[in-house]
């Protein structure tokens, strides 16, 4: 790939993460993000399975671990805080409910960004506002800066991806909607956790809290159950109320932890949806992570499969040389069958998050206790665990042109 021009869209965690494999390749990679600056904010994300894999050969295992965000285990409470039921995160391989790596979105960003920022041209405050492709490349149009050609452009821009609604057919005819809306929110530590994680729930909805920052704050989580409706993603006072109105009533700590909301510089909502596509790339242009194959926050995985997906990618453009519409069909043909097991996975768990009902709250309180309590309890999960170490990385190191933190 020496010599490659690519240019990425999204500064998240599938974005940089793949300007760190296509350097290693010998791309020359631009990363474009329509924020300011990184986002540091974010929720807790789990690195769990083959992605933990993924990070050990990219060489980041030490420092992604020294940032993780202790996790002991979770708890399900009652209006008044008893814990009604417990799991911890020994005893899953580390790839359970609590996973042995949980970290802040924008720390893991922070991490990838560090990684490449001397291999990588990193332009914050623009976006793609039209592609025009030929059979030698790509002609990309910025909604501020001069237009340039690329060999390729992928989208890592996320569920709502900007190059997916301009290269791929109309987002609304290719989400799949969970019946689940989700919100995460930093507040203080109200709870008083201590590396625990605390959920409480009422029928159709869940309120939670997970300690971070060394127990000085939680990040907070509110999800209900609803059909879809209509809202504005960029829209934080609109969609600040929603939490508020679903959330009004609530037992345990919901008034207090709901009315930090106003402060909170990291408020996250949307819908869990799954993006489905009948393919991954048009031509020079291809979609990695949430843009290509969300498989919503339900699935546990989103981190994960962005971890491993930006690594095929590359693998796979690398292995192609300079046929970057061949890599492009190689990686979803390689990959496919592992996003949709997972995507599948994801599809059911809407109902042991948020519950419907008080017999189903009920149901979910004693399989956790089950858990605990069987011989081989953990066996419960297994289908999960092996789901998340089921696909086999391919090793591509035979293509490496230059290592991090030198300029091919």
């Amino acid at each position: 790939m020496l010599g490659t021009k690519v240019l990425v869209s999204g500064a998240g965690i599938a974005g940089p993460a793949l300007a760190y494999w296509l350097a290693r390749y010998g791309a020359d990679v631009t990363v474009v993000e329509s924020a300011p600056a990184l986002r540091t904010g974010g929720q807790l994300v789990d690195i769990r399975g083959v992605a933990r894999q993924v990070i050990a050969e990219a060489g980041l295992t030490e420092p992604i671990r020294a940032a993780r965000t202790g996790a002991d285990g979770l708890s399900f409470v009652d209006s008044a805080g008893r814990r009604l039921a417990s799991m911890g995160v020994a005893g899953f391989g580390g790839d359970g409910p609590v996973t042995e790596i949980e970290i802040l979105r924008g720390v893991l960003s922070e991490i990838f960004h560090e990684a490449t920022r001397d291999v990588a041209d990193y332009v914050f405050g623009d976006h793609i506002s039209g592609i025009r492709q030929r059979p030698d490349g790509v002609c990309v149009d910025f909604a501020h800066r001069p237009g340039q050609s690329f060999d390729l452009v992928v989208g890592a821009d996320g569920l709502h991806s900007g190059v997916r609604s301009l290269v791929f057919a109309p987002e609304q005819t290719r989400l799949r909607h969970l019946d689940t809306y989700l919100s995460f929110w930093t507040a203080d530590n109200t709870p008083g956790l201590r590396d625990w994680t605390e959920v409480y729930s009422e029928p159709g909805r869940t309120l939670g809290a997970r300690a971070i920052r060394d127990n000085s704050a939680v990040m907070a989580f509110f999800s209900f159950r609803s059909a879809p409706f209509v809202f504005d993603h960029r829209d934080l006072g609109a969609l600040k109320a929603v939490v508020r109105s679903r959330a009004a009533g609530m037992g345990w700590h919901a008034e207090r932890l709901v009315a930090q909301l106003d402060d909170a510089p990291d408020f996250y909502f949307d819908s869990c949806s799954q993006v489905q596509l009948p393919h991954w790339s048009v031509g020079r242009v291809g979609l990695v992570g949430d843009a290509a194959f969300c498989a919503s926050p339900l699935s546990g995985h989103g981190t994960s499969i962005a971890l491993v997906g930006a690594y095929v990618l590359a693998g796979e453009l690398a292995r192609a040389g300079g046929d970057v519409v061949a890599g492009l069909r190689a990686y979803e043909h390689r990959l496919r069958p592992w996003i949709t097991r997972i995507q599948g996975f994801g599809q059911g768990n809407g109902a042991m998050m948020t519950p419907r009902t008080a017999l189903g709250i009920e149901f979910r309180r004693r399989a956790v206790q089950a858990m605990g309590l069987l011989p081989g309890g953990s066996l419960l999960l297994r289908d999960q665990v092996r789901m998340s170490n089921g696909f086999p990385l391919p090793g591509y190191s035979a293509f490496e042109v230059a290592r991090s933190g030198e300029r091919p």
